[in-house]
């Protein structure tokens, strides 16, 4: 069955195109990511199994345009794996929000599309553009199953202790405000594969996933069940992001409405999208400009370093402390895989409790799954390159499946 994967995230677009035998058995045929959606320049790489890799830089303003360019990829006369679209048997999707109403993958109808629209307030940067991308699907697709897949699902095994936030009981009743987490998928992936590298017994173990992206979250996960997360009711929640500034006083909100003459849309709309790395850096959202501002001196680029790493170990020592120790830390998304001094500098910050780095094996590991602590470390740190792609594809084959 050849299932296309669509992963819309803020400001990016990736997608896989696999021929699934089963959930071991399967052939990649394509795999690309849109990046920089909404920047002056974004990026279309696309990498077609057996054929030349193919980059493309242009302007892609949205996600529409950034599926469109996907699609065309696919059936590309030169660098295409398909003649046509027909060939694609099931299109699976992931969301971010599912809030209450999923607790696991579903096919998409209205009914759903509803709910997935209704959590747009709970990820206001993420639900839009997946709802544009089943769109798109739908149009070009219509008779193909699309199956839509929870970042959200993974994190509902918290105790109400983790995800409660201390406001009228009502608000809770009334509106499900509660915490959510996301990137649920990613850390579930990464833990299961982490695990096995690791020679831990899953069902026995304290992991730490630092799912570390333009959007980032890091999650403690306990015998393979997450029982905590630092995202929130809003993926907004957590440590400072691309465009979102993650955890402050709340009170900030009231005052500078107040000072700005701001509306609550307005003030959404800073918090979300010009704050974190652009906010405070005050000049790029990517971690790879950033990085290349503060090697040229550049002080905001590197303050933005700085506070990223210093929230990182704040995250992953209070997770530490909260499960009673830690089996396994885990690196993974894109500026955690990519960057060889993040995983070195955080992980240094523990070494009080006696871990220990590999810097060769650190520097490296890079788009292979690799253990980084050296031998005598108490704690093991991993790299593992995340998959959400993978555990997408394979709910969307069973659910398609079961159609027939």
């Amino acid at each position: 069955m050849k299932v296309l994967v669509i992963n819309c995230g803020s400001s990016s677009v990736k997608y896989q195109l696999l021929d699934m035998h089963s959930d071991d058995d399967f052939v990649l045929m394509a795999k690309g990511i849109v990046e920089k959606i909404g920047l002056p320049e974004g990026v279309l790489t696309h990498k077609p199994s057996g054929k030349t890799p193919v980059e493309k830089k242009l302007y892609i303003p949205d996600h529409k345009v950034g599926m469109k360019l996907v699609l065309d990829a696919l059936v590309d006369p030169e660098h295409g794996v398909i003649s046509s679209f027909e060939e694609i048997e099931a299109v699976g999707h992931r969301i971010v929000q599912g809030a209450d109403f999923f607790n696991g993958s579903v096919l998409v109808d209205e009914d759903v599309m509803d709910k997935i629209e209704l959590c747009c307030d709970f990820a206001p940067l993420h639900n839009p553009a997946h709802i544009l991308g089943i769109r798109a699907m739908q149009a070009v697709l219509p008779a193909v199953p699309q199956v839509v897949t929870f970042d959200t699902a993974f994190h509902q095994t918290m105790e109400p202790k983790a995800y409660m936030y201390a406001l009228p009981y009502e608000y809770y009743e009334k509106y499900r405000v509660r915490r959510y987490g996301a990137h649920g998928t990613s850390h579930q992936y990464v833990s299961q594969r982490g695990a096995k590298l690791a020679g831990l017994d899953l069902a026995n173990s304290r992991i730490i996933t630092c799912h570390i992206g333009n959007g980032s979250s890091i999650t403690a996960i306990r015998n393979g069940k997450c029982v905590d997360t630092s995202m929130g009711f809003t993926p907004l929640e957590g440590m400072i992001m691309g465009t979102r500034c993650g955890c402050i006083d709340a009170n900030i909100l009231p005052y500078l409405m107040k000072k700005e003459n701001l509306t609550p849309d307005q003030m959404t709309d800073i918090m979300n999208k010009k704050s974190g790395f652009i906010g405070l850096g005050g000049k790029t959202s990517d971690m790879r400009d950033t990085v290349a501002l503060a090697a040229g001196g550049d002080e905001r680029a590197q303050l933005v370093i700085d506070k990223v790493k210093h929230d990182i170990v704040k995250l992953v020592g209070g997770y530490i402390a909260e499960m009673g120790g830690v089996d396994l830390i885990i690196f993974t998304a894109g500026i955690a895989e990519n960057n060889a001094w993040l995983r070195r500098d955080v992980s240094k910050a523990f070494e009080f409790l006696g871990v220990k780095i590999d810097d060769a094996a650190n520097d490296a590991a890079r788009y292979e799954e690799a253990i980084i602590s050296a031998p005598s470390s108490s704690i093991k740190v991993a790299m593992i390159p995340t998959n959400e792609e993978l555990v997408i594809a394979r709910d969307t084959m069973h659910i398609a499946q079961n159609l027939k």
